[in-house]
């Protein structure tokens, strides 16, 4: 059989291995690889995208959310759909569906699917309504009032697309339903409620009326595939509220699960759940990735899913029988009143974690005697006590990994052949507490604490970058740019479809001055107060995340010692190390002589059958690398213009072998702001 020249899937094929077959690339000649073409868009944002490569044709997503074809070999733009959305944020892939006559895209554009011609761009007209189907659209509540957005692409399996979705980390957020449409229609075929229904299994893990007021519980990172069999595997993230889960109290099956779902017919066949009640926001970050091990003296095929914990863990696809113990741990209850914590967690006990598990104050910074005198004083008031500690009210609890990973949507890279796993993850502590909810009678002010707080904090100040302050933000924004944010969202954070323009125009005057009361106006009388309207699913109780907050140093530095990123190469026949890298640097650390650091790194590994790693990732350092899988030794590595936060894609056009990924610095404001898609190949 001829090997695959093209990268047809997102991840590069429906098993989720990001491995090609394609052998023109080698260790030995790897380091003569110079710039192919860049395709360079004059737009702000952070789509992540791994593109797909048919063919000629490499189909991509601008920062605006506008699909791309552009020619594989040259970088030049062959059509451009705009569906006249204005979007931002994360849509990591397309899907592409052939029955070897008829072709189409299936590409997400926030909460709408539409279906393309390839080789024109053009919307398919028979395709739900004029070429879209809403996948608001057919979910428990009001459409208008949900955050929908396709981030993940489908997976197309015969003639049905299987779809997740992004939504809302806090209330109001629909129960998201694991969804299944015709491909040449838009009908809905099947769908799977992962907030069971009264005769499903799973309802009782929930309070009786859940599946009707709860949300979340969604496949917002894709999927993986066993085409022969017919198996889906869905993994999902947590229920609304992330933190705090007193109208949730269970163990909330299907939240935080790896499914295994009959992609005929939506028919759950197995699962395991990697948190119970969830309260740590420890969603199932990328697809799992298939692949067949020697396990016990016998080929096993089997599914591997790596975690937020840092944890791999490893199941025979077919039966979902772990191939290596899992036990459950016990954990200290919640002191939080209205807080029901799960008396133990699963923890596999091989693979070892591939991230660090608990800090102490033997892991702190050792960067300057300063840094570290200053991160051991503040981390004696932060409570320290491991994985799965529950959110203490006005404490700061120690989340580490942090809530960016151990394994981030990137997910890992497999051998198919020798069954060796690579995955990359951040190594940093963040902190995180509950607050008491206050009975706001400003409205400005209730607005802010149920939609902004938990990013923003309580006093503004966010935890940049992944956060960025909005003190003073109305001197660096106009109105019209901050209600353009609000509305249509950036990066990671979602649009509120649910604010009016009243409660709008008081959240604008509350961040423009959070001192005085800034009532909802009344037939134009703004003296009148009233309180913000309760949201259809709003939590009974009393405590609130109080925010996302990083551990760096006064100058900026993560606060723990390096590595603050690795790479690893795990064997899953054994369960043993192969090696372990750091990955990423600080450029100004690197000037002082700090070098190998690792840093803050997002979107994944690809590998080639010649036994290349590629990967990017890095978000300071701005740099394109390639290791040798069976030692991790760098052997070569580029300047980008921009942080590589896209999986790479490789594939072939005329005998040529081309390695393509997406950059911007939308995580790094600090750097020069931009987007390309750039491409290397050999001379």
């Amino acid at each position: 059989m001829t090997p695959r020249t093209d990268w047809p899937v997102y991840g590069g094929d429906v098993r989720g291995d990001r491995y090609s077959p394609l052998t023109q690339i080698t260790p030995r000649n790897v380091a003569t690889l110079k710039l192919a073409w860049r395709f360079d868009i004059d737009e702000r944002g952070e789509p992540e995208t791994n593109p797909l490569i048919i063919g000629r044709t490499l189909y991509a997503y601008t920062p605006e959310l506008k699909i791309v074809a552009l020619d594989g070999a040259t970088g030049k733009l062959k059509w451009e759909f705009d569906s006249g959305i204005k979007g931002s944020g994360a849509h990591r892939g397309i899907a592409y569906w052939s029955d070897g006559k008829h072709s189409r895209l299936l590409a997400g554009v926030k909460y709408y699917l539409y279906a393309l011609v390839p080789q024109t761009g053009k919307a398919i007209e028979s395709f739900g309504e004029h070429g879209r189907i809403d996948l608001r659209e057919n979910l428990i509540g009001d459409p208008a009032q949900f955050y929908v957005s396709l981030n993940s692409p489908g997976m197309i399996y015969k003639d049905l697309v299987i779809v997740g979705f992004r939504t809302s980390e806090i209330e109001p957020a629909p129960p998201s339903d694991i969804r299944a449409y015709d491909v040449r229609t838009g009908a809905l075929r099947w769908a799977f409620h992962t907030i069971p229904h009264p005769w499903e299994f799973g309802h009782d893990t929930w309070p009786e009326d859940a599946w009707k007021n709860s949300g979340s519980a969604n496949n917002w990172a894709g999927f993986a595939l066993d085409e022969k069999r017919g198996i889906v595997y869905a993994p999902t993230g947590s229920a609304v509220d992330d933190f705090y889960g007193a109208d949730r109290i269970g163990d909330d099956l299907f939240a935080d699960t790896l499914l295994a779902l009959d992609a005929n017919t939506g028919r759950r066949l197995w699962h395991f759940q990697e948190v119970h009640h969830d309260i740590w926001d420890r969603d199932l970050p990328s697809p799992p990735a298939l692949v067949t091990l020697t396990h016990a003296g016998r080929r096993v095929d089997a599914v591997a899913q790596t975690t937020k914990q840092g944890y791999v863990y490893v199941f025979n696809r077919v039966t979902g029988e772990p191939l290596f113990p899992i036990e459950e741990v016990p954990y200290p209850p919640s002191d939080v009143p209205g807080e029901f914590a799960s008396p133990t967690q699963p923890r596999p006990l091989a693979p070892e974690p591939f991230a660090r598990q608990r800090l102490t104050e033997d892991l702190l910074t050792q960067r300057t005697p300063a840094s570290h005198a200053w991160a051991l004083e503040k981390f004696r008031t932060f409570r320290s006590e491991g994985q799965f500690v529950p959110l203490s009210v006005g404490r700061p609890t120690v989340i580490f990994p942090g809530f960016d990973g151990g394994a981030e949507w990137g997910g890992p890279a497999v051998d198919p052949n020798k069954g060796i796993l690579y995955v990359n993850a951040n190594d940093v502590a963040w902190t995180g507490m509950l607050i008491p909810r206050h009975d706001e009678k400003d409205t400005g002010a209730a607005i802010y604490q149920s939609h902004c707080l938990a990013c923003h904090g309580e006093n503004l100040a966010g935890s940049p970058p992944a956060f960025p302050s909005l003190i003073h933000v109305g001197e660096r924004l106009t109105s019209t740019q901050v209600t353009d944010v609000i509305q249509t969202g950036r990066g990671r954070m979602p649009p509120f479809p649910d604010l009016d323009a009243a409660s709008l125009d008081a959240l604008l005057r509350y961040l423009a001055d959070p001192g005085r009361t800034h009532p909802i106006a009344d037939n134009g009388n703004d003296k009148q107060t009233v309180s913000a309207p309760a949201s259809p699913t709003a939590n009974p109780a009393g405590y609130r995340f109080g925010g996302y907050n990083k551990f760096l140093d006064p100058d900026g530095y993560p606060a723990v010692a390096p590595p603050w990123g690795t790479l690893s190469a795990i064997d899953l026949n054994t369960g043993k190390y192969l090696w372990k890298v750091a990955l990423g640097e600080y450029p100004d650390l690197v000037a002082q002589g700090l070098k190998d650091t690792g840093s803050e790194n997002y979107g994944g590994p690809i590998l080639t059958a010649t036994g290349l790693l590629f990967i990017g990732a890095t978000i300071f350092d701005h740099k394109l690398r390639a290791f040798d899988s069976h030692t991790g030794q760098l052997l070569w590595q580029t300047e980008l213009p921009y942080a590589g936060i896209g999986t790479p894609a490789t594939y072939q056009i005329d005998g040529k072998q081309y390695v393509v990924i997406a950059t911007d610095n939308a995580r790094n404001r600090k750097g020069p702001q931009g987007f390309a898609y750039v491409a290397y190949a050999l001379p």
